[in-house]
């Protein structure tokens, strides 16, 4: 009984202070989308929205993924390329002080929603998945909000004929339950 009774202590210790390293939440913003390597295009404004999880490694270093619904594409004259994603970016956090860091890593996207095949009248269609580089900086709020800007630059192209690499800022607000 004594064995269990310092067993469970043990247990709740480590998972406070783990929790207190763990960061969990909601975030939200904007994104101002275009297609690199394609002329005509101008940016098209959409917005992100989804959930985030993170875990502070040590004083300097963090690792953050999220779950996002994003809206990019590009405009032109004669309509908008539509593409919508959930994306998956994981980046990891290097804290410069208190709560700022700079950000970098991977992000996977698969395509949800499209009108590509609808533009090009059936010639080319949307890629159904997408990978890109990132970079951000961001302020972890002490209590609770998030903030971040991020570059997205594409490793692939969108479509299945042609030329075409994402490219996205977005801004971002986001609040940690933890």
């Amino acid at each position: 009984m004594k064995k269990t009774g310092i067993f469970l202590i043990a247990m709740l210790f480590s998972v406070t202070l783990f929790a207190q390293e763990l960061d969990l939440g909601i975030k939200a913003g904007a994104n101002f989308a275009n297609i690199s390597d394609a002329s005509g295009l101008s940016n098209k404004t959409g917005f992100q929205a989804g959930a985030f999880v993170g875990l502070k490694l040590s004083d300097k270093i963090g690792i953050q993924a999220d779950l996002l619904y994003s809206q990019q594409g590009a405009e032109f004259d004669g309509g908008e390329f539509d593409l919508t994603y959930v994306n998956v970016p994981v980046v990891l956090k290097y804290y410069l002080v208190q709560g700022l860091n700079l950000q970098a890593g991977p992000q996977f996207g698969f395509v949800v929603d499209d009108n590509v095949k609808e533009v090009f009248n059936g010639i080319a269609e949307a890629e159904s998945s997408d990978v890109s580089g990132l970079v951000g900086a961001g302020y972890d709020f002490p209590f609770g909000i998030r903030v971040d800007a991020r570059y997205n630059f594409g490793l692939k192209d969108i479509f299945t004929e042609g030329k075409g690499k994402n490219t996205v800022v977005s801004l971002a607000i986001g609040y940690s339950f933890l």
